[in-house]
Formats: C-alpha cells, structure tokens, sequence
C-alpha cells in the first residue's frame, strides 16, 4: 500500500500531465506551422483559380470580338459583291412588281407625252425641235427614274419608322418563350406595310431551307438601311456567340427609337431654311408666270429673241446651282 503522501504526488503529477497534454493539443497548431500551411495553399489554389477563370473569361471575351469582327467582314464583303443595283432591284425596293421591260415602256410613253406637249404649246417653232426633244429626253430617262427613286425613299421611310415597334414584338416573344422564327411570322401577319411583305419574304425564304442569316443579308440587298443591317448583325452575332437576344434586341430598339427622335429634331431645327429655300427658289419662276399673264408684250423677247433665251438657259442653269448648295446646306447626316 502506499502512503497518502504518495497518492497525492501522483494524483499531481497525472494533473499535471493532463494539463500538459491538453495545452499541446492546443497549441500544436501554431506550433507546428500547419494552420500557416494550409493558409498558403489556399491562398495559391485561390489564386490560380482566380487566374484561370480571368484568362477563361478573357479568352471568351477575345473569342466573341473575334466572330464579331469576322461577321462584319463578311457582311462588307457582300455587300462590296452586290454593290451594283439593277433596275429590277430598284422596283423590287420601290415595292413594284413590274418587270423592267414594263418599266421601260411606261418611261418612252412618258417621253413622247412630254415631247409632244412642248413641241405644241411652244410659241416659236424654230425652237421647237430641240425643247421637244429635250422634253422627251427628260421624259423618258429623268423623269421616271426621279419617280421611281421618290418611291423607294418613301418605302424605306415607313420601313424605317416601323422597324423598331417590330423589334418590340421580338422581344417580347423571345421574353415569352417563342421561337424567333414564330415572333418573325407574327410580324409578317400583323404588321403593317411594307414591314409585313418584306418579312413575309423572309419567314417564306426560311421554309425553302434558306437560313435566317442569310434570309437577312437578303432583305439588306432589298431595304439597304442601316437600321435593317443592325438588325441583321445582332442576330447573326447571337447565333454564333450567343447571350441573351432579347436584351441585345432590346437595346438595339432603343438606339432606334433614338435616332428617330434626333431625325425628327434635325427636321424641326431645318424646317425654316427649307421654307426659306423653296421661297427663294419658287421666286423667279412665279415673277416670270405673273408678268407673263399681266404684261404678255415685256417678256416676250425672253421667248423670242436668241438673246433672251440665252439669258433663260444662264438663268436655269444658275438657279439649278443655288438649289443644290441650299439643299446640301439643310441636308446633313447626323
């Protein structure tokens, strides 16, 4: 047996070495560097993470710019390729189902009326032959082209002004869970002229197995618009990179409805100078027709005279100059 001193001293000691043990246990960790370890590779693995997923995001990033870059390309070189316009494509923007050969008789019937009328209402018949022919000539090559050219400008102008509400249902379709295909055919159903037939033409070019990029790069050749190329370029960038179409068609709505604004102030700011310039323009020839029907016998020499109708041609051909500096003064890009 042993004493109680005894029993005490190892009562001790065992204590002592439990309080011992427990403070190394506590404090291997920090003794021994390995919290620090771990904080070191963590810090590395994180790091190198962070790096690949930069360099990822990058490369995708340089990816995307790169098929961007490509797809403008290829649009500029097609476009570079159909930069030619033939008389067939000009009634097919004008929104004419005529043929050329259609158009080319209605221009000479146009001239012979013209020639005929100023070669009869001419008051001096030495002159007559060469006014009636330049009458015919204008008749026949100026004056349905000019025609034809006014009627392209104001379908592409409805065009214009109805794109970006077409844009709208797009995304609201794609939003809604629609096909682009589908949201193009509600276009073609419910919008209104000339939208509904040129995307008609599209969605009926799809069903033929032509594909929507170049059904596209199609209806830029028939509506050569930047707006429709904007159009044209967000799609074929979605299909290739992808992300998120609605939003892309989304802003492109808005970059439209912006311009059209600033379209419309550029016109409101410009409407005087053009008021101004169509007075000044309409002026000689309005003082000629009054003084022709008030005092006939004064002007006359202007009509009779080689003299006075030299002074005429001068005259026209000075006022042709002053219109094109006015109109290159009101009309400007913006």
């Amino acid at each position: 047996m042993l004493s109680p001193e005894t029993m005490t001293l190892l009562v001790a000691l065992l204590g002592a070495a439990a309080v011992a043990a427990i403070i190394f246990v506590l404090l291997f960790p920090l003794i021994s560097g390995d919290k620090q370890k771990d904080k070191r590779i963590q810090t590395v693995t994180e790091t190198r993470a962070s790096k690949v997923a930069t360099r990822s995001a990058a490369e995708v990033a340089a990816n995307r710019r790169k098929q961007v870059a490509e797809t403008l390309k290829d649009i500029d070189k097609r476009e570079k390729t159909n930069k030619k316009v033939t008389l067939r494509l000009k009634l097919q923007r004008a929104g004419l189902s005529d043929d050329p050969k259609s158009f080319w008789i209605a221009s000479l019937t146009t001239g012979i009326v013209c020639g005929a009328g100023v070669y009869f209402s001419m008051p001096t018949k030495p002159f007559a032959p060469l006014a009636a022919f330049a009458a015919a000539f204008v008749g026949t090559l100026g004056l349905p082209r000019w025609v034809l050219s006014k009627m392209v400008t104001r379908r592409q102008t409805k065009f214009q002004n109805e794109l970006a509400n077409s844009i709208d249902v797009i995304v609201r379709g794609v939003k809604s869970g629609l096909p682009l295909n589908e949201c193009l055919q509600v276009i073609a159903r419910e919008s209104p002229e000339p939208i509904c037939t040129e995307f008609k033409e599209v969605v009926e070019q799809q069903r033929i197995g032509v594909s929507l990029a170049e059904a596209l790069e199609r209806l830029i050749v028939r509506v050569p618009l930047s707006e429709v190329k904007f159009l044209s370029i967000v799609i074929a960038i979605q299909q290739q990179a992808g992300g998120n179409l609605s939003e892309a068609l989304s802003n492109l709505s808005g970059v439209l409805r912006d311009r059209s604004r600033i379209k419309m102030k550029v016109a409101a700011l410009s409407a005087e100078a053009k008021s101004s310039a169509m007075v000044l323009a309409s002026l000689p020839p309005g003082v000629m027709m009054m003084v022709s029907i008030s005092a006939p016998d004064y002007i006359s020499p202007l009509f009779d005279t080689r003299i006075g109708n030299l002074c005429i041609a001068v005259g026209l051909c000075w006022m042709g100059m002053g219109c094109l500096v006015m109109r290159k003064m009101i009309n400007f890009k913006y």
